[in-house]
């Protein structure tokens, strides 16, 4: 991945610099409510992260000490550990093998008395069935919180992934397809929730750092509960904003990239591409390949890199890691963490380039 960063860019951060306010001001409160709008939600909260995103809707939920929280292992790990900033136990469930993502059945599998929460993950831009999740949840009478982390740009029936979500998390690393160097956001249509979220990101606060300053008198804020210090720069959204205008355009490249592979790579034997699910559309934020498990996919992997291609190990299973190490019975899971691979994809590839990752990985096979 290389993020699709330009002068427009530089010269947004650089205004952000010369206007003496780098810290979470103005920019920051556009930038989350046009971002917000595009992904069909009321309101916005930038954060300095995805993982910090994810904290505070947990704490919004009430999650606490005690309960548990079921999340897919396959994930990044910070999806487990956000269960863990508050106490709760991450419950691993299974994912599907087509889209690497939680199902009603799999998430049911290990619910139990003390499941308060779902982290539903839309893996690799590959949106989960959000209507089904949705409704489940609500049945359980648990919260489902939308990882949407790499989702920005995808589409679930029609519409925006994000859209009508009780609460989503959003990355802008630059491994994802819009970015702000580091920083991240939750999204959602409950107003009073979103008030609370913020007064959370900045020390609980009644009154934040930019609305004092522009106060013409003194303003005496108070510290109305716990909170954390998880704000977002000036500097950082003003990247965002030019990078928002241009999301739809990079998520259209995306897609145009991933046909070809899929043309590329149709026929050749032990090799199944991620594809888009039946209810959406994926930004292909990673184009990962299933291995046949015939194959040594670290082998692949290193004989890729001999030849100058960067791929990389497929998703991460959580629960084989040393943070976490809890047996589990995963099949799925551990099939895709073992024998997948992400290959390249990014704005500026050239054809050319797709032709050598395809031409070497069909040797190698």
């Amino acid at each position: 991945m290389r993020p699709f960063l330009g002068e427009e860019e530089a010269l947004a951060a650089a205004e952000a610099v010369r206007s003496g306010w780098v810290a979470q001001g103005p920019r920051v409160a556009r930038f989350e409510q046009e971002f917000a709008t595009y992904v069909g939600a009321s309101h916005g909260v930038a954060v300095s992260s995805c993982t910090t995103a994810l904290h505070l809707a947990l704490v919004a939920a009430g999650v606490s000490a005690g309960d548990e929280v079921i999340v897919p292992s396959l994930s990044f790990i910070a999806t487990a550990n956000a269960a863990r900033y508050v106490g709760a136990t991450p419950a691993f469930a299974d994912v599907e093998l087509a889209t690497g993502n939680l199902t009603v059945d799999t998430i049911d599998a290990v619910r139990t008395s003390r499941t308060r929460a779902v982290i539903a993950v839309h893996q690799g831009g590959v949106p989960f069935d959000t209507g089904a999740l949705r409704a489940a949840c609500a049945g359980w009478g648990v919260a489902l919180v939308e990882d949407a982390a790499c989702a920005a740009g995808s589409t679930v029936d029609g519409k925006p992934a994000g859209t009508g979500a009780a609460v989503a998390a959003w990355s802008f690393h630059p491994r994802k397809v819009i970015t702000t160097g580091e920083g991240g956001a939750l999204t959602l249509d409950d107003g009073e929730a979103a008030v609370r979220l913020r007064r959370l990101r900045e020390h609980g606060m009644s009154v934040s750092a930019a609305d004092r300053h522009k106060s013409a008198q003194p303003v005496l804020e108070q510290y109305l509960e716990t909170g954390f210090n998880y704000r977002m720069t000036d500097v950082q959204a003003a990247i965002g904003l030019v990078q928002l205008a241009k999301l739809d355009a990079m998520v259209a490249r995306r897609r145009e990239l991933a046909a070809r592979y899929h043309e590329r790579l149709d026929g050749v034997e032990g090799v199944v591409p991620v594809r888009d699910p039946a209810y959406g559309t994926t930004n292909y934020q990673s184009f990962w390949v299933l291995l046949d498990q015939r194959y040594d996919r670290n082998d692949v992997l290193a004989r890729l890199a001999e030849a100058g291609i960067s791929a990389r190990r497929g998703i991460m299973a959580a629960h084989s890691e040393p943070a976490y190490a809890v047996p589990a019975d995963l099949p799925n899971t551990e099939r895709i963490t073992r024998d997948s691979l992400i290959l390249p994809l990014f704005h500026e590839l050239t054809e050319t380039d797709q032709d050598h990752v395809v031409d070497t990985l069909t040797k190698l096979l």
